[in-house]
């Protein structure tokens, strides 16, 4: 029936459904039950939940306690569809402890092989962490066992573990070390006579005992060596001795681990060491060199890569690499010439095989010189039409790291650009060539008439509207700045003529930006006559913004804000301040205020949105191994994070907003320290709430009472403690977690700055090894922290970008202060930028924290001061001698007095 279902699209959808499964599900309720009929079922229920389809809770519950009434059935290909079964609904079933007993009957030793393993895993996603001492003995048995898969079915279930049952896990170091060292038998079978693995030949048509067999792949020793290394990552003199230990010599002759994968993880261990510890680097390297000697191919060529990516590697080192790499280009196997690389690499331009063609020419691009630049466009150009767009992509993407390498050879490649932008290729391929036209513009000038006019001339035919709507936005941006504007006005306006509404729409928009920032007054009269005929569009979106860029024309302020204007708000923080106006009840009485969010500028914002290139996400590893790990957060998203967590804490809950929470955690203690504390600030309208996060390392002891003591440096701090939250209890697996001190501001309006002494308080208690609860008795301890400062930068003022030269203009009849400070300590101007910049936490604009002078610069800051303080400019103009260091004359205009006095109290304390 299944094959017959896959063969009509149509009933296969109602075969896989989740209704038709569930109702289906009685079938487990047959007496006697149907091994065949259950099989498909389950197969069924397995193939959704692959496929992403999701049970609801009380689905799921029904589905796995049905699924458990199987387990009276012998049949064992039936036990091991429902072991699969059981362990994909583990994690949305509720009460699935309950079949625990069931699971550890077919765990025992004299349990049938075949379904053994199945058993184990299973059991890994049933129980919780506290019961992981209960079946500690079954799993040490497992992981010994002379069965591969008996004993690598525990050691991946063991490595799952660990992360929730971490001392009881370490508690198998012994055994996962005798399993990385197993030696197999030499025969294939083994086991009674007349008997063997599946049963065959057992008088009766019993089951026979259980039967071993060796394994020719010996991949229990990868498993194991993952769970050692899991075990000790904290302990690297442990995990050199474990890499010396295994490693066989200088010859790599000498070591236990037959399964190359496991010898492989050994190697890239060996390489993270060396990394993080130089001094060990000689030895490592010796046994690195003797892995190059062994006879897996995939050996020889992780040991080349973990030698050839050591950092400040000499010569000598890499020539035993070189010469195995060289090997693997003179190989049969194709996945070893996609591996390796090699100056004779131009040979493999010609190859049949076009993924070998490719890399061969990727990495001739990046790696070669500027001579041999346009004898390989030249090469390309022919080859180009033979491959597939993904192919094409990536040779774009090394043509574009090439164009910011070699930027004199422009022109050719420029021209392979403009070639292949002519040809065939989807959306993909085209956006790779336009994307790469764009950097040349960005970066190489001699190129930009040439670069502009070869888009003008693709949006003529282009089939893609994103990439229309693209080049027109940058022809409007870089258009205007060109000696003759007026040669690409044609082009735009033929796209409001002939094309479809979204790039009709961004076309009126770039002839706006030529008519407003031209200073041709017969071009813009001209510009003006093309807006009029576009009131007339069909399209709402075209109509507008006619309408609005004709009304812009004629007031000069009203062009700077929507045309000339180069900032935009930062979407992220936006966001956050929009949730936070919409959440807090009290602030619905008053319009939302949009000066308190801060600004970037374009350039960042399309930085912010960028895509990598696909170039950095191809070829052989980096030293630094890639995590699957989220991108970090941007200070916006942060500060959304901080709102979300701290309206949870019910005493914090009627404070209100947050206006500002530190730019990033400030360490109190050393990294290597017992306990580890890290402070976050908080500004609310009338309190400042500090945020102590805290670490436990030790894994035998409990803190409970933990508490965080603050004494201000001096008696009018104008800050009033409130309370301390104080943690429970702070354990190595409950650990960081977060101790709060709330502070009232005693004048809400002033921006208090002040110094606190902080002491970490708590009673400590060792933990019972045998039972993991804590003693009865502990004792009073205390840890003292670093000083933690209230300061304007990072606590009050917020960066934010702006157009410094009109709005210094606009703030000159407001707020100012100017005062001149000897900073003697600077060792050179550029010193100074970074020092007032860390300061201050303003914007620098305009490229003015770079000087360009070592003896006089002018840094230009722009901020925004939380709660209602307003923009905040300032102007640091400094002068170097030699001798006397930097002598800085600070000026700062805001919208408020206090913001003026803020940045002053900054610099001078």
């Amino acid at each position: 029936m299944t094959s017959f279902a896959l063969a009509f699209p149509g009933l296969s959808s109602y075969y896989n459904n989740k209704t038709t499964i569930i109702q289906e599900a009685r079938v487990f309720n047959e007496s006697p039950i149907s091994p065949r009929k259950c099989r498909a079922l389950l197969t069924r229920i397995v193939y959704l939940l692959y496929v992403g389809e999701t049970f609801g809770t009380q689905e799921a519950t029904t589905l796995f306690f049905g699924t458990t009434k199987l387990f009276q059935h012998k049949d064992s290909a039936l036990r091991q569809a429902v072991y699969l079964a059981i362990k994909e609904l583990a994690t949305t079933a509720e009460d699935v402890i309950m079949v625990t007993s069931s699971i550890m009957k077919d765990m025992q030793p004299n349990s049938e092989v075949i379904y053994r393993p199945n058993a184990i895993r299973a059991l890994c996603r049933i129980i919780d962490p506290s019961m992981a001492q209960g079946v500690e003995r079954f799993f040490k048995a497992a992981i010994v066992d002379r069965n591969p898969a008996i004993s690598t079915a525990a050691l991946v279930s063991a490595y799952h573990l660990f992360p929730a049952a971490k001392d009881v896990v370490k508690r198998w170091v012994n055994e996962a070390q005798e399993a990385v060292n197993s030696k197999s038998s030499s025969s294939f079978f083994s086991g009674g006579s007349g008997s063997s693995y599946l049963g065959f030949g057992a008088s009766g048509g019993q089951v026979a005992g259980p039967q071993t067999f060796a394994s020719s792949s010996y991949i229990a020793q990868y498993h194991a060596l993952g769970l050692l290394y899991l075990i000790r990552q904290q302990d690297r003199m442990a995990i050199t001795k474990m890499i010396q230990q295994l490693g066989g010599g200088k010859s790599g002759a000498g070591t236990t681990l037959k399964n190359p994968m496991a010898l492989c993880m050994l190697i890239r261990y060996a390489a993270k060491v060396i990394e993080e510890d130089p001094n060990v680097q000689k030895q490592m390297v010796d046994l690195l060199e003797g892995w190059l000697r062994h006879k897996s191919d995939m050996v020889n060529f992780e040991a080349a890569r973990a030698i050839c990516e050591m950092k400040n590697a000499q010569p000598s080192q890499l020539t035993k690499s070189i010469s195995v790499l060289q090997l693997f280009l003179s190989s049969p196997k194709p996945v070893l010439n996609v591996a390796t690389c090699n100056v004779d690499l131009e040979s493999l331009i010609t190859d049949p095989n076009r993924s070998v063609a490719t890399y061969a020419i990727t990495t001739l691009l990046k790696t070669g010189n500027e001579a041999s630049v346009d004898r390989l466009i030249k090469q390309i150009t022919g080859f180009m039409t033979e491959i597939s767009d993904e192919f094409k992509v990536i040779i774009v993407d090394a043509i574009r790291s090439l164009c910011l390498k070699f930027p004199t050879k422009h022109a050719s490649m420029l021209a392979f650009l403009s070639g292949v932008l002519r040809d065939e290729g989807g959306y993909d391929f085209k956006r790779a060539v336009v994307e790469a036209i764009f950097d040349m513009i960005k970066y190489i000038g001699e190129c930009k008439e040439q670069a502009l006019s070869h888009l003008c001339e693709f949006i003529e035919d282009c089939e893609f509207t994103k990439l229309s709507v693209r080049i027109l936005h940058l022809l409007g941006m870089e258009g205007p700045k060109s000696p003759q504007p007026a040669k690409y006005i044609r082009f735009i306006y033929n796209r409001v003529v002939l094309e479809n509404a979204t790039v009709r729409a961004a076309a009126v928009g770039s002839l706006a930006k030529f008519g407003v920032n031209s200073i041709d007054l017969g071009l813009r009269k001209s510009i003006g006559v093309l807006l009029n005929r576009c009131l007339d569009d069909v399209d709402d979106e075209v109509r507008d913004r006619a309408a609005l860029y004709l009304r812009v024309f004629q007031e000069e302020p009203l062009a700077d804000a929507y045309v000339k204007e180069e900032s935009v708000f930062s979407l992220a923080a936006l966001e956050s301040k929009l949730v936070a106006y919409v959440n807090d009840a009290a602030a619905a009485t008053e319009p939302f205020d949009v000066s308190s969010v801060p600004k970037i500028s374009r350039a960042q914002a399309a930085q912010d949105a960028a895509r990598p290139s696909t170039l950095d996400t191809i070829g052989v590893p980096s030293s630094q191994k890639m995590s699957a790990a989220p991108p970090p957060m941007s200070e916006a998203e942060k500060q959304s994070a901080y709102t979300q967590q701290l309206a949870e804490v019910p005493e914090l809950s009627a404070y209100g907003p947050i206006l500002n929470s530190s730019a990033k955690p400030v360490p109190l203690t050393e990294s290597e320290t017992e306990y580890q504390v890290t402070c976050v600030k908080h500004i609310f309208k009338e309190h400042v709430v500090f945020q102590f996060n805290v670490s436990n390392t030790l894994p035998d002891t409990v803190l409970e009472q933990v508490s965080v003591i603050m004494q201000a440096q001096t008696d009018d701090a104008g800050l009033t403690e409130d309370f301390i939250i104080p943690l429970p209890a702070l354990t190595a697996a409950t650990s960081p977690n977060i101790v709060y001190v709330s502070f009232t501001r005693e004048i809400p309006e002033q921006y208090v700055t002040a110094s606190f002494q902080c002491t970490l308080k708590f009673v400590s208690k060792e933990l019972d090894p045998s039972t993991g609860e804590p003693e009865e008795e502990g004792y009073e301890d205390e840890y003292q922290l670093e000083e933690v400062e209230l300061s304007a930068g990072g606590d009050y003022i917020i960066p934010s970008y702006t157009t410094f030269g009109s709005e210094w203009d606009r703030l000159k009849a407001g707020p100012s202060a100017t005062e001149t400070f000897a900073l003697s300590a600077m060792e050179s101007i550029k010193a100074a930028c970074d020092s007032i910049i860390e300061v201050l936490n303003m914007e620098a604009l305009g490229g003015t924290e770079v000087p360009s002078s070592t003896s006089v610069h002018t840094l230009q800051l722009s901020g925004l001061v939380a709660g209602g303080g307003g923009k905040v400019l300032a102007r640091c103009r400094m002068t170097f001698s030699r001798g006397e260091g930097v002598t800085l004359e600070l000026a700062v205009r805001a919208e408020k007095q206090e913001a003026c006095d803020l940045v002053l109290a900054a610099v001078g304390g």
